[in-house]
């Protein structure tokens, strides 16, 4: 059934571009049904909603730069022992985030850290929260960039607004002391108000030599575990060739 003119102008200016797809078929229907108009009225504004929504939901994917879009319901459980199903199924819950709490997933290389980090942080933006997926050494090297343009503090305040973000792979990089300096910062005011999740092969101990300055590791790993979860993954990598 073909749309009036004046109909479809109107429809074009208030950008009510789902409602202008699906008009016509709609209008067939109610024609055929004989659907009051408050039915019929209901119908389209409930496709322009679930096409709003999911046009927000598909921006804040694009701007929190995952690099796979991995899910919680397809990782692959039964192959992996390391990893308690029930535990990811509470985090996936997001109660973390409401309490600013963070997630640590230590294990070895393949054991599936990254692929349960995406998917938590892919369950948070599907739930309306804002993420951000970044490797640890994208992030160090992007931090010592802004101190030669004075845009570190810009970038911190930046970072520490995101709900919830994801550093993953952190490990023996090789970092200079003023890098390490504004990670402690850019911890230091997550701390109590966002959430993060960190994914690394080592663990807390091992952090002193990595980040180097014991006094200021210390202080991070206190602010780090007073409110976390630590997830130790000891299992197979699942990188693995079948059969092997």
């Amino acid at each position: 059934m073909a749309i009036h003119d004046d109909l479809d102008q109107l429809l074009k200016n208030l950008k009510l571009k789902k409602i202008r797809e699906v008009l016509p078929r709609e209008m067939e229907r109610a024609v055929k049904n004989g659907a009051d108009c408050a039915e019929f009225l209901s119908r389209l504004l409930r496709e322009e909603y679930l096409y709003r929504q999911e046009r927000s939901v598909e921006y804040r994917i694009s701007q929190a730069r995952l690099p796979e879009r991995w899910t919680l319901e397809t990782f692959p459980f039964s192959k992996q022992p390391g990893v308690k199903q029930g535990v990811i199924k509470t985090l996936a819950r997001l109660d973390f985030i409401a309490k600013a709490q963070n997630i640590v997933l230590i294990g070895g290389t393949g054991v599936g850290k990254t692929g349960l980090a995406t998917g938590i942080l892919l369950k948070a933006i599907q739930n309306g929260y804002r993420g951000l997926f970044v490797k640890a050494q994208d992030l160090f090297d992007e931090r010592y960039a802004s101190l030669a343009d004075h845009a570190t503090r810009k970038l911190i305040d930046r970072l520490a607004r995101i709900d919830v973000i994801v550093i993953d792979e952190m490990g023996y990089l090789n970092l200079r002391p003023e890098q390490s300096n504004i990670f402690f910062k850019l911890m230091e005011e997550r701390y109590n108000r966002k959430s993060t999740i960190l994914t690394t092969n080592l663990d807390y101990d091992d952090w002193y030599n990595f980040l180097g300055n014991k006094h200021m590791v210390g202080a991070l790993l206190d602010r780090l575990r007073h409110r976390c979860h630590t997830l130790r993954i000891d299992g197979p990598s699942l990188r693995a060739p079948a059969g092997s």
